[in-house]
């Protein structure tokens, strides 16, 4: 946080919004830009940052920096103290987020499906259950409400799947095919899961293809400097050869999908039979779902769109909600390291992988879903927290001084920050093993 004696406490953002006013932002800031001109004293930008605010300090006593007033005496201290690589950096890449806005508010209505009353719904059900602060959900837990809490939140989710169900009846039998996309860790699997329950509840059958099981093997994949391999392009995956099978499986025939094992980074093909009969829909849950080219040779009106998200409103003591994206980055840091055999941390710094991957092949698409679901589940938080929040600390240490790893700290500083004001529950017995959390702490009673 800032010095306790500057007058600066509030930041007002390009919309309006204010935030808490933080150094250490600025710090972290500066510390990007010098290390794209190849320099990485981080210590130095802290000292830069001090000098940022003595001059914000010196000119906005009486009055709360813009984001952009910031921003100009930025500028005007690295060029002042001779930092001149640093300063052209810097500017250089305020000028890129500039542009970058500039195009997403451009193309914002074509891209962007997310209903505004849809995340209006979402934050009054959470006023209605006293769960859209942090300090409202400490109240559950400190007042023995918990558990009501976890059964009303599972619930709704069911329930919004439901109606989901019932709108794909409505479009039977042009419907062949359902897609339940979402970005990473959203609860894509237990939704299809779910769905599948609900319409054979209305006497339709089911039968689900694992797009996993189509990736490449792990060899074929890019590495970056880090080693990483990259699961998130819809390119990892045989597209060819999903499109192949799926006309197949709508022309009545049967096909043997591959098997992937994540842990060996392999795949073996021809081992899962599967077909479908005229009675059945075949549901697809894929991280890409939306991406054109993995159905491009299904024909639309065979084809129902379902799109998942964690769309929690949750905002911490200083106001500022919960960012989705967190939500689902803790999520998959626990799975992760059950599932793929990866460690928490792993995650964390492979996460820039999954946040570009959402942007570039998820966001763009969304304007051709049919349903949207909510899958953020209030109560997960406190659970999130007692299984997750050790390790964030380390991060902090590792990560605040490493050039290459910023994007991760930052990620890490906004987590740890949040979390920290959240009780955390360490038992979680109280929570179903049919809800959708089970599918990344452990313990459903489906199988992934």
């Amino acid at each position: 946080m800032g010095n306790q004696s500057c007058p600066i406490r509030e930041i007002v953002k390009r919309d309006g919004n204010t935030v808490p006013y933080n150094r250490e932002r600025i710090a972290t800031a500066i510390f990007k830009a010098a290390s794209s001109a190849g320099q990485t004293d981080r210590a130095l930008a802290e000292e830069l940052s001090k000098q940022v605010e003595q001059t914000l300090a010196a000119n906005y006593s009486k009055g709360r920096p813009t984001v952009e007033d910031v921003q100009d005496v930025v500028e005007a201290t690295l060029i002042r103290s001779g930092n001149v690589d640093t300063a052209r950096a810097y500017i250089i890449y305020r000028h890129q987020r500039a542009q970058s806005r500039a195009a997403r508010m451009d193309t914002f209505e074509a891209t962007d499906n997310i209903p505004y009353k849809k995340i209006y719904e979402v934050l009054r059900w959470n006023m209605d259950h006293d769960c859209e602060t942090v300090e409202g959900l400490n109240r559950h837990i400190a007042g023995g409400t918990f558990p009501d809490l976890i059964a009303a939140s599972d619930d709704r989710y069911t329930r919004e799947v439901r109606r989901g169900g019932e709108k794909i009846i409505e479009r039977l039998p042009d419907v062949r095919i359902v897609i339940i996309a979402g970005p990473s860790s959203s609860g894509k699997t237990t939704t299809t899961i779910k769905m599948s329950e609900a319409l054979e509840a209305k006497g339709m059958e089911l039968v689900a293809i694992n797009i996993d099981h189509y990736f490449f093997d792990l060899e074929m994949h890019p590495k970056d400097e880090f080693g990483d391999y990259d699961y998130e392009t819809p390119q990892a995956l045989d597209l060819e050869l999903i499109n192949k099978h799926l006309v197949m499986l709508l022309e009545g025939k049967t096909i043997r999908t591959p098997h992937y094992d994540f842990k060996t980074g392999t795949r073996k093909l021809d081992v899962h039979e599967l077909s479908l009969a005229p009675n059945q829909i075949l549901l697809i849950d894929s991280l890409h779902g939306l991406y054109e080219g993995m159905t491009h040779s299904i024909p639309a009106e065979n084809k129902f769109r379902l799109y998942i998200e964690t769309l929690g409103q949750l905002r911490d003591d200083n106001g500022i909600f919960m960012r989705w994206a967190d939500n689902r980055l803790l999520r998959r840091m626990i799975r992760d390291s059950w599932h793929r055999n990866l460690q928490p941390m792993q995650t964390l710094t492979h996460w820039h992988y999954v946040r570009k991957s959402e942007l570039r092949h998820i966001i763009p698409f969304i304007g051709s879903a049919d349903y949207l679901v909510n899958s953020a589940l209030p109560f997960e938080w406190p659970i999130l927290k007692s299984k997750l929040f050790q390790y964030f600390p380390e991060a902090l240490r590792l990560y605040k001084e490493d050039p290459k790893r910023q994007d991760a700290y930052i990620r890490a500083r906004r987590v740890y920050d949040l979390m920290d004001q959240i009780t955390a529950v360490e038992d979680d017995s109280v929570v179903s093993s049919k809800s959708l959390l089970r599918e990344f702490i452990g313990g459903s009673q489906y199988s992934y």
